[in-house]
């Protein structure tokens, strides 16, 4: 069905009209000038992304459903980055004339995939035609406690350096998926019938949902809070574990020592990184998209968040004028630096393929 036979209203109904509220800060939802909530009392948290095709994503292999998905999840994972709790989402879509009816069904099923598991109200946003692809800009309302918002400026010496999860594992999702679409488009351009064309991703399943199906990780800070731990700082991985480390050292006005040793990685991440001749704690150190929970907290939490599941103490927090260090399996050290994800970087290279 083509999005002109319904119009920009008749597709907002179209996509929403079964959408339901779950939050009692939720007043109104999708269906006037504005949508209407209401938080007495506490701190709001607002984030908000923006994602390009071409830039953000590529539809040659990142499903629609999927894409909506992760749209969402980005937006959560900053909001319990803050240690809050998302509540609710505003979504607005710009499309071009590829897109069917049934394409924004399948991004808007996503959307409301990821909203439901983490009880997040979808209360409006807005459509548009679009002459530069499909662009999604999501932005998340949230709430925090008075008093236990978190930040990026708060680490102190001799604090303790923490991730969740494991690191790069989305980025080497992404090297796969690239791939294999450079194998496609080759196949075209020698003329070969790529119509049954099958990628190989036999035993790579992990390294491919962590790239097209992030999940934010709210289990982190629901065990934190439960052993009355709050952290001093933190954020989530989204740029790369060096680059965000540096975004709270910078900010706390602290230097930081990690160790090469202690970040976390899955077998299939370095499986998948030995077969790329890319040096796998490059690619956790810059790789970026993992959305995993990077945090400081005191020394004196060291017995709480020691066994913690899903939580590797990597380092510690360091005077400012010692800087920002890796220790290196050898027992040498680097000065730690920022390879990352840029967008507006110009001459941009592919910093986790370096040595």
């Amino acid at each position: 069905m083509k999005i002109s036979s319904l119009g920009e209203f008749g597709l907002i109904k179209h996509l929403t009209e079964k959408i339901t509220l779950c939050n009692s800060s939720s007043v109104k939802g999708i269906g006037d000038d504005c949508a209407v909530i209401k938080y007495p009392d506490r701190p709001i948290l607002v984030t908000s992304d923006i994602l390009m095709e071409g830039i953000h994503f590529d539809l040659t292999y990142c499903p629609l459903k999927h894409l909506g998905y992760k749209a969402a999840m980005v937006n959560f994972s900053d909001v319990y980055a803050m240690n809050g709790t998302p509540r609710q989402l505003v979504v607005n879509i710009a499309v071009d004339r590829r897109f069917s009816v049934e394409d924004m069904e399948a991004l808007y099923s996503g959307i409301q995939l990821a909203c439901d598991a983490h009880q997040v109200d979808l209360i409006g946003g807005d459509t548009s035609s679009s002459l530069t692809g499909l662009v999604i800009s999501p932005t998340c309302i949230g709430e925090g406690e008075e008093g236990r918002v978190v930040y990026r400026n708060g680490a102190h010496d001799t604090d303790l350096i923490c991730v969740s999860g494991n690191l790069g594992a989305a980025f080497m999702g992404l090297q796969l998926l690239e791939r294999e679409k450079s194998v496609y488009l080759q196949q075209q351009k020698e003329g070969k019938n790529t119509t049954s064309f099958q990628p190989d991703f036999t035993g790579k399943e992990y390294i491919l949902e962590r790239q097209l199906k992030p999940e934010a990780r709210r289990d982190i800070v629901e065990s934190l809070r439960k052993a009355d731990v709050l952290p001093t700082a933190m954020m989530d991985i989204s740029d790369g574990l060096s680059s965000e480390l540096l975004h709270i050292c910078n900010q706390s006005h602290t230097g930081c020592l990690v160790y090469e040793e202690r970040i976390p990685l899955d077998y299939q991440t370095a499986v998948m990184a030995e077969q790329f001749n890319m040096n796998v704690s490059t690619c956790a150190l810059n790789g970026g998209e993992d959305y995993e929970l990077l945090f400081t907290v005191k020394l004196s939490d060291y017995e709480k968040v020691k066994d913690m599941d899903s939580v590797r103490i990597i380092g510690r927090i360091t005077r400012p004028e010692w800087g920002c260090k890796l220790e290196t399996r050898d027992g040498n050290t680097f000065d730690l630096k920022a390879q990352g994800w840029n967008p507006l970087q110009e001459d941009k290279e592919e910093p986790a393929q370096k040595p």
